[in-house]
């Protein structure tokens, strides 16, 4: 949901602190705000400085760090773009004859829906929507790990 994470005071057992790794972990930048060493509301974020954490002064610091990822998603969006409309119908008869092949290939015993789309060779769009029916019919269970199976 975020690029990075600025943190402009912590403390050393700081939520801050705990944001800041989580954002790391995630491999979001973190940027940090210096304060006065003799502060303590501020040995948390020049820790994090001395640990490599962006040096921010101001909004150009950040921009300088981001506005490469902001291409990328830019040019992801392009990509996106490009690729079939979702909102556009598929065919009664399809669907028909998509919802039978999948159902051979379901059963009582739960199956990975990526194993599914290989198995059956259809569009994910269309199986997927086959999925939403059954379960919609109270016909199908989703478990743990992207897995399906059939309810007898």
């Amino acid at each position: 949901m975020s690029f990075g994470v600025l943190v402009v005071e912590a403390a050393l057992r700081s939520g801050s602190l705990i944001t800041a790794r989580m954002a790391l972990e995630q491999g979001r930048e973190v940027f940090s705000v210096p304060g006065s060493p003799r502060d303590p509301r501020h040995k948390g974020t020049n820790g994090l400085l001395r640990d490599g954490a962006t040096l921010t002064e101001g909004a150009d610091d950040i921009i300088s760090q981001i506005s490469p990822m902001l291409e990328t998603v830019k040019a992801s969006q392009e990509f996106v773009k490009l690729l079939p409309d979702a909102t556009e119908t598929i065919p009664e008869n399809e669907t028909s004859e998509a919802r039978d092949r999948v159902c051979e290939l379901l059963g009582p015993v739960a199956v990975s829906i990526d194993e599914l789309l290989r198995e059956c060779q259809l569009s994910p769009a269309v199986v997927l929507t086959v999925l939403l029916e059954l379960e919609l019919a109270g016909r199908l269970e989703r478990h743990p790990g992207n897995l399906v199976s059939l309810i007898s």
